[in-house]
């Protein structure tokens, strides 16, 4: 259940709680409302507890930096050098 089903339940059940005069035979409307306004807090309450701690993201300031020497390079290639040569000796 989300966030925003709890608080769907909470104001219906709010609603029909206190504002709701009707009768009905066999239901009373003032119990339905105050179990749909529990339902809402313990909906609401679960949500926070148990499932917002894994939407959390990492702190802004923890940054992880890769240094040069836990990086490898394996190249078996050999080592060209390339020098062009011009008309008067020089490189």
């Amino acid at each position: 259940m989300g966030i925003g089903i709890s608080v769907l339940l909470i104001a219906a059940g709010l609603i029909l709680a206190l504002a709701v005069e009707a009768t009905v035979s066999g239901l009373d409307i003032q119990v339905v409302g105050w179990i749909l306004v529990a339902a809402g807090v313990l909906g609401l309450v679960l949500e926070i507890a148990l499932f917002a701690p894994r939407r959390r993201y990492p702190a802004r300031d923890v940054v992880e930096v890769a240094r040069p020497a836990d990086r490898v390079v394996v190249d078996d290639r050999p080592v060209v050098e390339e020098r062009r040569v011009y008309g008067d000796g020089r490189y």
